[in-house]
C-alpha cells in the first residue's frame, strides 16, 4: 500500500471503541498508518507506541474513545526481534557476555532523531534472547520497558565490545498483551472493510478487540448495575456501589466492570482497597476513563428537590400575618 491515494474511502464503518492490531510494513510513518486505518474506517484513530518508518510490527491502532487509553497502552512492556551488524570480527563468547551484561535496568540517552527532549533516562531491559550470531551479524530477541530505544542500545553494546555496531533491521513482536500472531496487514484490514460493503462484518469484527482487552493485569473491580449510569457521567464511586474488587493500592489504575462483566472504563483508587468492604459507605474510585456509553443502564439515582425561590419582591403566603378583627 504505497498511498494514501489507494485507500477506499469509507463511511464509518466502526461505531464505538475498540483496538485493531495493525502489522506495519517498513516505510510509513505510524502516524500515516493510524490515518490510513481511520480513513478505511471512518473514525477517530490514535496510535500507541510509534515506529520509526523502516521499523515493522505489532502497532496498535485505536478506535473512538479508545484514544484514552493511549496513557495506559504506552506504558505497556515491548518486545522486539532485532538484526545488529558488529563492525569487527568478534569472538561470540564475547558477544554472549555482553548481552548478558545489558540485561537489568541500564541508562539511555535518546537519539538525536527522536521526537523527545533528549534527557537522561533509566530503562529496564528483561530480558536478551541471542538467536543467532553469524559472522557480525547478530539476531537478538529483547523484552523491554515502553520508551527504550534499541537503535541506542546496539551503539552501546558495540562500544562495550570496542567494535562498534548498528541495528540493521528491527521488528515490534509484541506490546504488552498483544503480539504479532493477532495483527493485520493493511490490506487485510482494507478487505474485511469491501466485505462490510458487501454486507458482511464478521471479518472486521474478528479484527477488532475490546478496550477490556488492553488491561488484562489491573486490578478489576465490578460494581452494581445502580451505580453504572452515574458513573458514565463522570461521578466517583462509592463503596456501596462496590460487589467485589481485587486488591489495589491507593492512585493504582484499576479496571471498572459491570456484574455482566462489561467494561465500564478506568478509574484511579482513591483509597486501597483493604481500607474498606463492599458495600460501606465513601468514595473509592474516581473515574478517569469512561467508555460505556451514560444512558446505557438505568439511572439508579435521584436528584434532591430544591425548594423554589420566591420571585423578587414576592411576598410569602405563609408570612403575611393575619390583624385580628
Amino acid at each position: 500500500m504505497a498511498d494514501n491515494s489507494e485507500i477506499l474511502p469509507a463511511e464509518q464503518l466502526w461505531r464505538g471503541a475498540g483496538i485493531i492490531v495493525i502489522d506495519k510494513p517498513c516505510g510509513p510513518s505510524s502516524h500515516q498508518v493510524a490515518a490510513w486505518v481511520g480513513k478505511m474506517l471512518g473514525c477517530q484513530v490514535g496510535h500507541a507506541g510509534t515506529l520509526d518508518p523502516q521499523v515493522s510490527g505489532v502497532l496498535l491502532v485505536m478506535l473512538g474513545n479508545a484514544v484514552r487509553l493511549a496513557p495506559l497502552l504506552l506504558k505497556h512492556e515491548k518486545e522486539y526481534v532485532c538484526l545488529m551488524r558488529v563492525h569487527k570480527d568478534v569472538e561470540k563468547s564475547r558477544v554472549e557476555q555482553i548481552v548478558h551484561e545489558f540485561t537489568g535496568r541500564i541508562y539511555q540517552r535518546p537519539p538525536k532523531k527522536s521526537a523527545v527532549k533528549r534527557n537522561l533516562r533509566i530503562r529496564e531491559i528483561h530480558h536478551i534472547d541471542l538467536l543467532s550470531i553469524e559472522n557480525r551479524l547478530v539476531l537478538f530477541r529483547v523484552r523491554c520497558d515502553a520508551g527504550t530505544y534499541i537503535r541506542s542500545l546496539c551503539h552501546h553494546m558495540g562500544l562495550a565490545l570496542g567494535a562498534g555496531a548498528h541495528m540493521q533491521e528491527l521488528r515490534r513482536t509484541r506490546s504488552g498483551a498483544f503480539g504479532e500472531e493477532s495483527a493485520h496487514t493493511l490490506h487485510a484490514l482494507q478487505d474485511a472493510c469491501v466485505a462490510v460493503r458487501g454486507g458482511d462484518r464478521s471479518l472486521l469484527d474478528s479484527m477488532v478487540v475490546s478496550v477490556d482487552a488492553a488491561v488484562p493485569d489491573l486490578p478489576a473491580v465490578v460494581v452494581r448495575d445502580t451505580a453504572i449510569d452515574a458513573l458514565c457521567r463522570g461521578a466517583a464511586l462509592a463503596g456501596v456501589g462496590v460487589v467485589r474488587c481485587d486488591e489495589f493500592k491507593k492512585d493504582q489504575p484499576v479496571a471498572v466492570l459491570s456484574g455482566k462483566n462489561e467494561f465500564v472504563g478506568l478509574g484511579r483508587g482513591l483509597v486501597p482497597s483493604s481500607s474498606f468492604s463492599p458495600g460501606a459507605t465513601g468514595l473509592v474510585i474516581a473515574m478517569t476513563s469512561v467508555f460505556l456509553p451514560a444512558g446505557t443502564y438505568p439511572r439508579g439515582w435521584t436528584k434532591k428537590e430544591r425548594p423554589e425561590k420566591p420571585k423578587p419582591g414576592a411576598r410569602r403566603k405563609d408570612s403575611i400575618k393575619k390583624i385580628p378583627g
